[in-house]
Parts: structure tokens; C-alpha cells; sequence
């Protein structure tokens, strides 16, 4: 899913990437770079730093480690989590090598690959997220038959369906957007560009979308239940007023994050894709990072909200946990 990217060779190189200088006609690293390419390469570099070390992997350890973790909602953050570790330790280096080597002058197999990988770590983070959204439906609106609905079994399948459906939009859906156009290529390109973006992003938002919002519907309905039934005393109204705020906050940094980092990547490639127009580079690389950032801030969303986590970090930073045997700890 990459965009058109036109430029006039003759114009001035470092309008277009600031680490390239023209010689010759030829792009070539330039040997003196300039303050903004030294910041975006130690910015890129901060970003996948934060995103390995400061969440994921102290999320994955956690949940490996702490026998209270052990649940089917972890288990699908153990896998998001997987999936975002990925996007930092491989993603974003090949990310940032496509963005200050401009993959874009040289289509060659090398970013071919990057899209591959790009597309279905990505993916699988995002359904990664679809499916935790699923599990919270069942734990708030379904109480009764969460541990039924919602076990062991169902969560590995859910967890190799994400997986399965990301390596097929990642690999296995032909791009052949580069190469010359034969019988099939309005079909692969169909495929590459139309279903793809449906499958990755267009049809888990609606999932999570509706989800979240009858969740949001069934807590307040909750919450108007035990309002009725308990002391209407100030007490009581400032303690159910606290618990609705506190229940949209959480749903809305949930899904306000997750929308604001992907959408208006997809919005701006749908928008290519529909008018036929090509998208400035460094508009397309900053929406693109946006979009990746969010394998960083989904640890801090998704774990360090809660106690327990936050608890089980603590002794994995303090090194506690390698002073013995305390997987079955209580967690706080």
C-alpha cells in the first residue's frame, strides 16, 4: 500500500528528503547531513526504543511469569502485545530505512518486504485489538456466559484467526502495483488495494466501533440500575457520577488513540486510491509513523491501567523477580 510519489530530479533534493543530495542525477546520501536528518534518524531510533523496552516486552514477561495473569483477556494482550513487540523490532527498523534511504526512487525487493511484514504486523495488532474489544463485550454485557463464551479454547482460535487473516493480507494477497499490467492485473490490484485496507483497518474500526459503543450503552444502563436501587444520598450520586466518568474515559482513550493514529493514514490512502492523485512524501512517511506509534502507546492503554500490571512491572524493573520464585504472587 505505498503511494505515488512524482518528483522532478533537477529540483532541490532536500526539499523532498533531508538526508539526500543530487549527484550526477543520482540520489546519494548526502556526507554532511543536516540537523532535521540526524533528529528524524534519533527520533525514529527513541520510537522503536520506547516501543521494544518501555511496554511490550515488560508486558509479555508479566503475563509469561505471574501465574494471576493467566487469563484468557491477558492472553490477548500477551498476543497484541507480541504483535506491537514485532512492529518495534522490525517494523520500525526497516521502517526507518525506508524513510531516510527513500525506498520510494528504488522498488526493489527489499521493500517489497517491508510492506509485507509493514502490513501484516500491523494488521494483526489492529485485529489483535478487535478481539480484546469482543472479550470486553462478553465480560460487561454478558456476564453470565463470559467463562463459557470466552475460554481457553476460543481465545487460541481467535488469537490464530488474527494471525492467519494478517499473513494473508500481508503476503499472500498479490501486489503487483509495480509491475507490468497482464490479464489479472486489475484483479490483483483489486485485491491489493481495495480488500486490503477492508480487512486491516475498514472492517475491525466498525467491529470495535460497535462494540464499544454497546458496551458504553450497557455500563451506563448498569449504572442507572444501581443508582435506582441503592440510597440516593450524595454519596451515592458522587460515586456513580465517578464511575461514569471513569467508564467513558477509559472508552474513549481506547478507541480515541486507536482512531487517531490509524485513521488518518487509511483516510489519506483511500483518498489516493479513489482520485488517482499522488500523495506528498513526507506527508505520507509522517501519517505512516503516526499509524506505527501506536504499537508503542498500546501497552501504556491496555496494561499500565491496571494495578496488577503496574505491580508486576515493578518487580521486573527492581529485578525481584530473579531473587526467586515469585510467579505466584499477589498481585495488587
Amino acid at each position: 500500500m505505498e503511494p505515488e510519489v512524482t518528483f522532478n530530479r533537477t529540483s532541490v533534493v532536500t526539499a523532498i528528503h533531508p538526508c539526500y543530495e543530487i549527484d550526477n542525477f543520482n540520489f546519494i546520501l548526502t556526507k554532511t547531513p543536516s540537523i532535521i536528518c540526524v533528529l528524524l534518524y534519533f527520533f525514529l531510533m527513541l520510537l522503536s526504543v520506547i516501543t521494544i523496552l518501555c511496554g511490550n516486552i515488560l508486558v509479555i514477561i508479566s503475563i509469561i511469569y505471574f501465574q494471576q495473569l493467566h487469563t484468557p483477556t491477558n492472553y490477548f494482550i500477551l498476543s497484541l502485545a507480541v504483535a506491537d513487540l514485532l512492529v518495534g523490532v522490525v517494523v520500525f527498523p526497516v521502517s526507518m530505512a525506508f524513510t531516510v534511504t527513500s525506498c520510494f526512487y528504488y522498488e526493489d525487493i527489499f521493500c517489497k518486504v517491508r510492506d509485507s511484514f509493514d502490513i501484516t504486523l500491523s494488521t494483526a495488532s489492529i485485529l489483535n485489538l478487535c478481539c480484546i474489544s469482543i472479550d470486553r463485550y462478553y465480560a460487561v454485557c454478558q456476564p453470565l456466559i463470559y467463562r463459557t463464551k470466552i475460554n481457553v479454547n476460543v481465545v487460541v482460535v481467535m488469537i490464530l484467526l488474527s494471525w492467519g487473516v494478517s499473513v494473508l493480507v500481508g503476503f499472500m494477497i498479490p501486489d503487483l502495483k509495480h509491475e507490468k499490467c497482464e490479464v489479472n492485473c486489475f484483479n490483483d490490484v483489486l485485491l491489493s488495494d481495495i480488500f486490503g485496507p477492508i480487512f486491516s483497518f475498514y472492517l475491525p474500526v466498525i467491529v470495535m466501533l460497535c462494540i464499544y459503543l454497546k458496551i458504553f450503552l450497557v455500563a451506563q444502563e448498569q449504572v442507572r440500575s444501581i443508582q435506582n436501587t441503592t440510597c440516593q444520598s450524595k454519596k451515592s450520586g458522587a460515586t456513580v457520577s465517578k464511575m461514569e466518568r471513569k467508564a467513558t474515559k477509559t472508552l474513549v482513550t481506547i478507541l480515541g488513540v486507536f482512531l487517531m493514529c490509524w485513521t488518518p493514514f487509511f483516510l489519506c490512502f483511500t483518498f489516493r486510491l479513489l482520485n488517482n492523485v499522488s500523495v506528498p512524501l513526507p506527508l505520507f512517511e509522517t501519517l505512516n509513523w503516526l499509524a506505527l506509534s501506536n504499537s508503542m502507546l498500546n501497552p501504556f492503554i491496555y496494561a499500565f491501567f491496571y494495578s496488577w500490571f503496574r505491580s508486576a512491572f515493578r518487580m521486573i524493573i527492581s529485578g525481584k523477580i530473579f531473587q526467586g520464585d515469585f510467579s505466584n504472587t499477589k498481585l495488587l
